[in-house]
């Protein structure tokens, strides 16, 4: 009878402490991916001393990273498992960029054009574009991960390490001996982007008209998106004047590029570090261009531009322009040359199969640097379209 009363007054012993013990489990806060010092919450009777006291970490417990975690906190936390990822295709300078802004090694993955790594978790910051990779990743059409809100980004922009991408460009050459029809292609060009930015809706459909390479919904997406691209600066700030060429966003491009870009030759290299704005572009065509009456007498009426991918709302004026009669009108008869592939936009403008390209401006900066002839005649992006892409806990 006593052994008795003692197992029971043991086993009540025991039970004690095992449910002590989970109150205080309960009151503390795990680990974040994104923040190696894990802080302890209040339990539940310091909570009732000092109600009016926040919690002191804002990091949600999860194995991704909270909503309201800093640029720093997750760049930082990706970078050290070595889990940032890029294409490597001439916009990785500025993700560079933003590595030694964070003071973070400036290596990174090689990722895949899709959207796969970053689904599979071997990605934790992956790169995207806003009017593709970054729609794919939130939206459920065909083709997308259906992510939603469980996703958000870091902005280049915002930044402050952004670098202008899309514009047209040509060779010195070129631009010397046909100026009308170089203005001519211009002029056509921005009345082509001017009306798919008023009209995305319809320009997504003239673009899939043309063998678009995504789905219905998609190319709809990215012609809103890329509308924003057109007429936005880097700042924030709206852009009515289609295609210019402003001097501080492409010093700062030019400034990054001159520090991130690595040429093996090293007269190139040494090249590069010399180049200024007016070695890079020629401002006088699109000035002309934007004056005209949209009266022109082209000496060379056949012409075609090399574009950077497949047809996608990404090019969206262009063949507005050509649906619409816009380069016909202005006397040119135009060939739109979709890219991908082993294509190269510098090398098919520099070697004369084609007479115009779409390029990032860092691509053109290093094609010049390393001795080809060209010379952009029109920005028509005003402001990145890279963001690095993160779940959050939900």
């Amino acid at each position: 009878m006593k052994r008795l009363y003692l197992r029971k007054i043991s086993a009540l012993l025991m039970m004690c402490v095992l449910l002590i013990t989970a109150l205080a489990g309960c009151g503390k806060k795990a680990e974040n991916v994104s923040d190696n010092a894990a802080t302890e919450a209040p339990t539940a009777t310091e909570e009732a001393l000092t109600p009016t006291e926040a919690p002191a970490a804002t990091e949600a417990a999860g194995p991704y990273y909270s909503a309201d975690a800093s640029v720093e906190s997750v760049v930082t936390d990706a970078a050290g498992k070595g889990m940032v990822g890029n294409w490597g295709l001439g916009n990785e300078y500025e993700i560079q960029a933003l590595l030694t802004k964070y003071n973070q090694p400036t290596t990174y993955l090689s990722q895949a054009f899709d959207m796969d790594g970053f689904d599979d978790d071997s990605i934790l910051l992956a790169s995207a574009m806003t009017y593709n990779e970054l729609g794919l990743v939130k939206n459920s059409y065909d083709g997308g991960y259906g992510y939603g809100d469980g996703v958000k980004y870091i902005d280049m922009n915002d930044e402050g390490v952004a670098m202008l991408e899309d514009n047209i460009f040509t060779t010195g050459k070129f631009a010397k001996e046909n100026p009308e029809t170089v203005k001519a292609f211009i002029y056509a060009s921005m009345k082509g982007w001017a009306y798919a930015c008023a009209n995305p809706d319809e320009a997504a459909q003239i673009v899939y008209k043309y063998g678009s390479s995504v789905s219905a919904d998609h190319q709809a997406y990215m012609a809103g998106e890329v509308k924003k691209l057109v007429e936005t600066d880097m700042t924030g700030a709206a852009v009515t004047n289609y295609g210019n060429m402003d001097d501080t966003a492409m010093q700062q491009t030019l400034d990054l590029a001159k520090k991130y870009i690595k040429l093996d030759d090293s007269a190139a290299a040494d090249k590069l570090q010399t180049l200024t704005l007016d070695d890079i572009r020629d401002t006088s065509f699109f000035t002309a261009a934007a004056a005209s009456d949209g009266k022109f007498t082209p000496e060379k009426k056949d012409v075609s531009i090399q574009l950077k991918w497949l047809p996608q709302a990404q090019f969206m004026g262009y063949y507005v322009a050509l649906d619409k009669g816009y380069y016909s009108e202005a006397g040119l008869n135009v060939k739109i040359v979709p890219g991908g592939g082993d294509i190269g936009e510098t090398t098919a403008v520099y070697t004369g199969q084609v007479d115009f390209g779409v390029t990032w401006v860092s691509n053109l900066i290093a094609a010049k640097a390393g001795g080809m002839d060209l010379v952009e005649v029109t920005q028509v992006y005003q402001r990145s379209g890279l963001v690095l892409v993160y779940k959050i806990n939900k």
